[in-house]
């Protein structure tokens, strides 16, 4: 698998990520994870949607936290064909808590704990940690890339402006 030092870092130290670097216009690869109740997900079950995808370390960070209640209060505003997956390795059932926890209900919080294969395909695995990259990708109706962000230090926020889609 390919590594890719340096692109991110954890309160100053480089970090290795696993995976390629996805590109704007690049097809987005398939992903399997599982949602809250461990049912599988892939990136067909969204099939025609607006995707945006947001990979972070986990929920329980203050910075995840902040960013995907963020993300909850703005996808009220959304069409229908827009839709917000937060993925993240931590457990489907802790997931659960802390969307029950933090009012958290449009925005739809997926695990890739089973596989890593969303991580590893979309190039945010970070080797030393075995956790995620935060990340935003923004995917179209066709499953093109139109937007990437990659965050570099893993303790700030992302910058993308959600109402400028």
């Amino acid at each position: 698998m390919e590594e890719r030092k340096g692109i991110a870092t954890f309160q100053g130290n480089p970090l290795t990520l696993l995976g390629p670097e996805l590109n704007v216009g690049d097809k987005t690869p398939d992903f399997r994870v599982v949602d809250n109740g461990l049912s599988p997900v892939t990136l067909a079950d969204f099939k025609g949607k607006i995707k945006l995808l947001c990979t972070v370390p986990t929920l329980d960070a203050s910075v995840c936290d902040i960013q995907t209640r963020r993300l909850n209060e703005e996808a009220a505003a959304f069409p229908d064909k827009v839709v917000v997956l937060t993925v993240s390795m931590d457990l489907p059932f802790a997931q659960g808590r802390w969307c029950g926890a933090a009012g958290v209900d449009r925005v739809k919080t997926l695990s890739d704990y089973q596989e890593r294969s969303m991580a590893a395909d979309y190039g945010v695995l970070i080797s030393e940690l075995k956790l995620m990259a935060r990340a935003i990708f923004v995917v179209d109706e066709t499953d093109t890339i139109r937007y990437i962000e990659r965050v570099k230090e893993l303790s700030d926020h992302i910058t993308m402006r959600l109402w400028e889609l």
